[in-house]
């Protein structure tokens, strides 16, 4: 059913509008949703900011306290394993796990709600696996 795969593809690749373009374009409310004023000027809570950066204010007082303990180069070695290890990714339709880069930060031993709630592999939507590379690559 090439349909409704491609149909479900658009929804996970995002496609440049080219249709829309100028002063005179509409809001599309099928890609988009509604618009709301105050959730585009303000956080839903205040907490919200603190949380979207919690792993990484958690990474920088790691590093300090590395560096005050251990010297510079400590906290320099960890950050180049960090940034290694995030770069070795799977395929872009493969969901990668990130077992590395959770072992260097000491959560390959802690249940969190993405390891229950938010399993990839249990996913509705999965793309077609040549369009997704094809994407990736800037082919299309």
């Amino acid at each position: 059913n090439s349909r409704g795969t491609s149909s479900l593809l658009k929804d996970s690749i995002p496609i440049p509008d080219f249709l829309a373009s100028g002063s005179f374009e509409g809001h599309d409310l099928l890609r988009r949703g509604f618009t709301s004023v105050k959730s585009e000027l303000l956080p839903s809570h205040p907490l919200e900011p603190s949380e979207k950066n919690f792993q990484l204010n958690q990474d920088k007082t790691n590093f300090a306290t590395l560096r005050n303990i251990q010297g510079l180069h400590a906290s320099l070695k960890l950050q180049m394993e960090f940034r290694a290890v995030k770069q070795v990714q799977r395929l872009p339709f493969l969901h990668s796990s990130n077992i590395a880069l959770d072992t260097l930060r000491g959560n390959d031993e802690c249940i969190g709600f993405e390891d229950i709630l938010n399993d990839p592999s249990q996913s509705e939507v999965m793309g077609e696996p040549h369009m997704m590379m094809e994407y990736k690559l800037g082919l299309l």
